[in-house]
């Protein structure tokens, strides 16, 4: 019997793909757009009250700061003004809005060339976050 469709998105980027096809998929993205930035971001996982992102890769312009790159997640949820939502780095981490993307990237991308951010609204903001 076959996995049903829920039980595959509840999976993380990480969990769906080995480490070695995530560093060859970086490495073709890199060499292609050298310009820009591969980007994954997921819903925190207990999240309940922000919709989920249609897709969960982008491919980030390195000058794009990360205030501007919330602006174009916030769009793609259709979230009203009142809603507010976080985005953490590598699950642990709130950046500063005035960096660009290049200098997160520099900071945070992890062993497979992928920078991780997970988004959640401000009720999930204090709890400890699970580590990935």
């Amino acid at each position: 019997m076959a996995p049903s469709k829920r039980c595959t998105d509840c999976r993380s980027f990480k969990e769906n793909r080995s480490l070695a096809l995530r560093k060859s998929e970086v490495s073709n993205i890199r060499s292609k757009f050298p310009h820009k930035l591969p980007v994954i971001v997921e819903r925190y996982p207990k999240e309940r009250s922000l919709p989920q992102l249609d897709k969960s890769k982008y491919l980030v312009p390195l000058e794009l700061s990360l205030c501007q790159f919330m602006i174009i997640i916030r769009s793609r949820m259709s979230l009203t003004s009142s809603q507010a939502f976080y985005l953490m780095v590598n699950n642990r981490s709130l950046a500063s809005m005035s960096l660009t993307m290049a200098e997160i990237y520099a900071e945070y991308k992890e062993e497979d060339g992928f920078l991780y951010m997970t988004y959640a609204s401000q009720e999930m903001f204090g709890l400890r976050w699970a580590k990935a």
